[in-house]
């Protein structure tokens, strides 16, 4: 645990030095929350109710998608892992005495936190000041938003590790994440709420991991009876299980991987 510790406050430290890159990125957040919630008060002065969702629904996911674009990392940046496994680098990060996986998630979680703190709340708090969002009445639902985002975290962070660690059967995980970097934040309603979706296709992107990542802590700050079983714990237990079999892959998955370099002499 101390190694994973410090592991996470390298994490976290590191992030901190890039001070012009923060300010740039939320500004890149806030212009394109404001774009997209534009367009999305157009559409709804058209149709003022669509699959459960209103005007201000919308917009609030936009700036929550927003918010979360760094903390869950759905459109990158990816770990380093991959470059790693690229240059053969990876061969010293297996001598460490701790797990592969535990490493790259302590450190993702420190690059999460410090996300989560220095881009998230000021893009969202511009989002308030320019727009009419929703925000819950009951503290209970904040709570749960938070846990809600932690867990957005970890099946993100499982998908990106499992992206990269594809590298040590393909040598290279840039083409992979050149798919994952257009169809992931597709399926995640990053760019679009699910529920604008036709219903059938909507239905299905909700159940996969992806939706995990930006809709379902969305929703649970909204209190959607859309949710997985219609409640906030439904959603909850819906990431959990993401989080816990993705994350579970990627053990079974690091250990394969172990095997077949050695099985190379790497």
């Amino acid at each position: 645990m101390r190694v994973h510790r410090a592991v996470y406050v390298r994490g976290l430290r590191r992030h901190t030095t890039y001070r012009a890159a923060t300010l740039a990125g939320i500004l890149t957040n806030c212009v394109f929350g404001a774009i997209n919630a534009t367009v999305m008060l157009a559409l709804f002065a058209a149709r003022p109710h669509i699959n459960g969702y209103d005007a201000g629904d919308a917009v609030t996911q936009v700036f929550l998608g927003q918010a979360l674009l760094a903390v869950v990392a759905v459109m990158g940046p990816p770990l380093e892992l991959g470059e790693r496994v690229r240059s053969g680098d990876v061969a010293t990060d297996l001598l460490r005495p701790v797990s592969l996986l535990g490493w790259w998630l302590a450190e993702d979680l420190g690059r999460a936190t410090f996300s989560l703190a220095f881009r998230a709340v000021p893009t969202f708090a511009v989002g308030l000041v320019l727009f009419d969002l929703v925000l819950p009445g009951d503290p209970l639902r904040w709570a749960a938003t938070l846990v809600s985002t932690v867990l957005a975290v970890l099946v993100s962070f499982a998908l990106r590790y499992l992206y990269e660690l594809a590298g040590f059967w393909l040598l290279d995980s840039r083409g992979i994440w050149a798919v994952a970097g257009l169809l992931g934040p597709v399926a995640a309603g990053t760019l679009l709420p699910l529920p604008l979706f036709p219903p059938a296709l909507a239905e299905v992107l909700r159940v996969l991991p992806w939706a995990s990542i930006v809709q379902i802590p969305a929703e649970v700050f909204l209190g959607k009876d859309s949710l997985p079983g219609g409640t906030v714990l439904g959603g909850l237990a819906l990431q959990a299980c993401w989080a816990a079999a993705l994350l579970s892959l990627g053990a079974w998955a690091t250990g394969r991987a172990t095997r077949r370099v050695v099985v190379q002499g790497g």
